[in-house]
């Protein structure tokens, strides 16, 4: 007959097992794919000529954002600084942001303001496609770069994707960057949302032309090829598709066009969420959509997480406090072996953890920050999933920045 302390020792030895095996699939999956990963850094020497590049930002309340994000694109390195049209497409902010923008554009002739007009009653459209879709019939680039006001180019980071769609023929170059993260509710979310994205879209997949089903882009930086945007339809082809960075990309693919996803840590950077609340808001939206929208994967994912990040913590807190019921009440009997065993699976499976986490923020360029909260960064990710299942599917919450993104039924 098993002792209680014996009991959850065994039920400890079994989740620091699970743990343990979880994690050595998980990062090994993530690193396969990193290692695959191309790396895109500042060219060395500035060419002669480049083609002439629009650069189209969608902004919907960024006043916090729009103006260092302009500034930077404004600040880029061409040949020719002509060659260069930037576009903020104000989608009927609330806030200053429009103001803002106007106020840049009087101080460059470069810059040019689209005031997006009401969403037609008649059709559905989803985030920024409405937006773009107007912002485009100003744009006169070879090329549309199309980037998030959270984002910040490097000075060179336009040059180098220019002169990199030119040399490879790709009618869509992606840009993975590097993710800042400012707040407690950042560290904890987005280094394994990293790690869920490098997994769940490897980049030896998306880059392979003969993988029709494997694609992704990064909807912080688009670049396309215009002949190649216009051929597919543009943004109004996914006017309904709320993760429009992922539909456009396999539509890229679909038709035979070349897709190029790549690592572009050094060349531009994005902080996504200032607080927690606006995190949990942008990833409920996006995580289940992200998926196709397959409740098996989502909630697979979910799971996933828990094993590697959750149940380490787990079964250490269950084999450390028998170790101590053991050790202080002389009534209870427990094997030693047991015991040991149990304490040395934890401290095992955490060290392997830390180990795993390192060697996971030095290849995304970040330090690595509370991982003594591990546990909880996994809950709060599994809860986002979970989460963005429910929104999605019910309508209910499911918003960005308070405007719902639930179509209603046209009668």
């Amino acid at each position: 007959m098993l002792t209680p302390i014996e009991t959850g020792l065994l039920i400890a030895i079994a989740l620091l097992l699970v743990s343990i095996y979880g994690m050595v699939i998980f990062f090994g999956r993530q690193n396969e794919s990193l290692n695959q990963a191309p790396h895109l850094t500042a060219i060395a020497v500035m060419p002669l000529q480049l083609p002439r590049v629009s650069v189209i930002i969608p902004a919907y309340n960024e006043a916090a954002n729009i103006q260092s994000c302009v500034e930077a694109v404004l600040a880029s390195q061409l040949p020719e600084t002509t060659q260069l049209q930037v576009i903020v497409a104000d989608d009927e902010s609330t806030d200053q942001t429009l103001a803002i923008a106007q106020t840049l554009a009087a101080c460059d002739p470069r810059l040019e303001i689209v005031q997006v007009p009401p969403r037609p009653a008649d059709a559905a459209w989803r985030g920024k496609n409405w937006a773009c879709a107007n912002a485009v019939k100003q744009a006169t680039g070879d090329y549309w770069l199309f980037i998030d006001a959270d984002v910040r180019l490097g000075p060179q980071a336009i040059a180098t994707t220019l002169q990199k769609a030119e040399q490879a023929q790709i009618d869509l170059l992606s840009c993975a960057p590097n993710i800042v993260c400012g707040c407690l509710a950042e560290w904890l979310v987005q280094p394994l949302m990293m790690s869920v994205l490098a997994i769940g879209f490897s980049f030896e997949g998306v880059n392979d032309p003969a993988q029709r089903d494997r694609a992704f882009a990064a909807g912080p930086f688009m670049l396309f090829r215009r002949t190649t945007y216009e051929a597919l339809g543009g943004h109004e082809t996914v006017a309904e598709d709320l993760v429009e960075d992922v539909a456009l990309a396999r539509l890229v693919k679909r038709k035979g066009h070349k897709l190029h996803y790549t690592l572009a840590l050094a060349l531009l950077q994005v902080r996504m969420y200032q607080d927690f609340a606006s995190l949990w808001e942008g990833w409920t939206k996006n995580y289940y959509v992200g998926t196709g929208r397959n409740l098996f994967s989502t909630l697979y994912s979910a799971f996933a997480i828990g094993v590697v990040f959750v149940f380490p913590w787990l079964g250490w807190a269950i084999a450390l406090t028998s170790w101590l019921i053991a050790w202080n009440v002389a009534a209870f009997s427990v094997q030693p072996w047991l015991l040991g065993l149990a304490v040395a699976l934890a401290w095992g499976a955490i060290a392997l953890q830390y180990f795993y986490r390192l060697q996971s923020a030095r290849r995304f360029g970040q330090p690595l920050r509370y991982f003594w909260l591990s546990w909880l960064s996994g809950l709060l990710v599994a809860a986002i999933a979970i989460g963005s299942v429910i929104k999605t599917e019910t309508g209910w919450g499911w918003t960005w920045r308070g405007r719902s993104l639930a179509v209603k039924q046209q009668e």
